[in-house]
């Protein structure tokens, strides 16, 4: 790795015309779930001036069954579009929540692709599509995720509150940020360069309004970064276009989908290609880059990396991943390939099938609206909310004793340790001078050349 480079990623807001489109894909999502846990829906939406247009594909029992719409569902559904809107804040000619006209589109399942979705008597549910599938943490912040990432969700959520408070009232819903910062040995140490664009009200694109605004924003970043991160040398580029009166989807059509960088690492991880938003949890392109998070987080909460990329891969009606990959960036203390056994022999997982995830994860509930706009990761775990999020991060001071000795984590972090510390049982079975007694140690950190600090090296009975 260089010792010294740039990196910039981007965010938009809940405005943003791609992430009302997620949001109202999620919406739609949620209401479903709650109605059916077993439901399955592919969402897709389309927004534009004065106009929200729904299609996809959709099976919920008590909604929409055997080719019919049951009695008030599409009216339900059309409140849920409006109220999703009205909550990010559209009240404009061009757009407006109670005012929009809306298309609903929606229709039933290809019944092809229920055969091989759904669980039969001799067949385990499988994936609903093929694909590839990639999950990512990094130490940089206290979330583990990229540092250019996360500050660009914080600066943007900080003026939503703002707005949605009204401690910021010329602020209209409809923003983009990017922070570029430079790194030094893999930290990041200085913001080189901040964009903000934000819609806002009329006037506010010139003179002592023009300023307020310019002041508040430079307020808002220095607020998240760390301090020390802005200098006299960063470049700041406010609005650089100018005005920013018209935005949201009166200023660009919205499509659900169109954000799937800004969803997951920010350009620092691969990405399958595949989107979340307004896709039930059968659907691998959501499910399997959570539990790849999952994964990938909390073997860096564990200390067994710095940064790890976890990869999978689906075909349509197979239940089990055809791949798992490992990748530790070489930061890892454990090997790649041994993490990728650990990961493989945790039961509690099921073999990673569609059907073991969703039952690990809890991801049959209404918990994806939330999951729309600032990131699907990199957020707290509250109730049911974010399961893949959920770890315990032991003090570094533990790491000799056995990081995992106390742990409260979750079933799955305990099985990941494990399953290591089984492997490197029985590979210090294979050395001579150490058979037959317990190791001191002194023989433990001779046994492994190179190596004087590893978690788990106190892992003995």
């Amino acid at each position: 790795m260089r010792s010294e480079y740039l990196f910039t990623s981007e965010s938009v807001s809940e405005g943003h015309p791609d992430k009302v489109a997620d949001q109202i894909s999620d919406a739609v999502v949620d209401l479903f779930l709650s109605k059916d846990p077993e439901a399955r829906i592919a969402c897709e939406t389309l927004t534009t001036t004065q106009l929200v247009v729904l299609a996809g594909e959709i099976r919920c029992k008590g909604v929409y069954e055997n080719g019919a719409w049951a009695a008030g569902a599409k009216e339900e559904i059309e409140a849920v579009v409006r109220a999703t809107v009205k909550a990010i804040g559209y009240e404009q000619d061009g757009f407006h929540w109670e005012s929009f006209r809306f298309e609903n589109n929606l229709h039933g399942q290809s019944a092809h692709i229920a055969q091989g979705v759904d669980a039969g008597d001799n067949k385990d549910e499988g994936a609903g599509d093929q694909g590839i599938m990639f999950g990512y943490a990094t130490d940089e912040t206290p979330d583990l995720m990229p540092a250019t990432l996360y500050y660009s969700h914080k600066i943007l959520e900080r003026m939503a509150a703002d707005r949605h408070s009204g401690v910021a009232p010329f602020l209209e819903p409809d923003a983009k940020s990017q922070v570029t910062l430079r790194f030094v040995d893999g930290k990041p140490v200085e913001a080189t360069a901040i964009v903000v664009s934000t819609q806002h009200k009329a006037g506010y694109d010139q003179g002592a309004q023009k300023a307020e605004l310019d002041a508040y924003v430079r307020k808002a970043v220095a607020a998240i970064l760390p301090a020390g991160f802005l200098t006299e040398a960063t470049a700041w580029h406010i609005n650089p276009t100018g005005s920013f009166e018209i935005g949201g989807p009166d200023g660009d059509a919205g499509l659900t989908g169109r954000k799937i960088i800004v969803d997951t690492y920010g350009g620092a991880a691969p990405h399958g290609g595949g989107a979340f938003s307004g896709k039930d949890p059968t659907k691998v392109d959501r499910s399997a880059a959570y539990i790849t998070r999952y994964l990938a987080k909390n073997i860096v909460a564990a200390g067994l990396a710095k940064r790890c990329t976890i990869q999978l891969a689906y075909a349509i009606g197979v239940s089990e991943p055809l791949s798992l990959y490992v990748d530790t960036h070489g930061t890892g203390t454990v090997g790649d390939d041994q993490l990728e056994a650990a990961i493989g022999a945790i039961a509690k997982l099921g073999k990673l099938t569609p059907r073991g995830i969703r039952t690990h994860l809890g991801l049959n509930k209404p918990i994806y609206r939330q999951t729309a706009a600032y990131g699907h990761f990199g957020r707290t775990a509250t109730g049911d909310a974010f399961p893949w999020e959920r770890t315990e991060r032991p003090p570094t001071h533990r790491a000799r004793r056995g990081i995992f000795q106390n742990s409260t984590a979750l079933p799955g972090l305990r099985s990941v340790s494990c399953h290591i510390r089984a492997a490197f049982r029985a590979r210090r079975r294979h050395l001579p001078a150490c058979r037959g007694r317990r190791r001191s140690a002194r023989h433990r950190v001779a046994a492994w050349p190179g190596r004087s600090h590893r978690p788990w090296q106190t892992w003995e009975s």
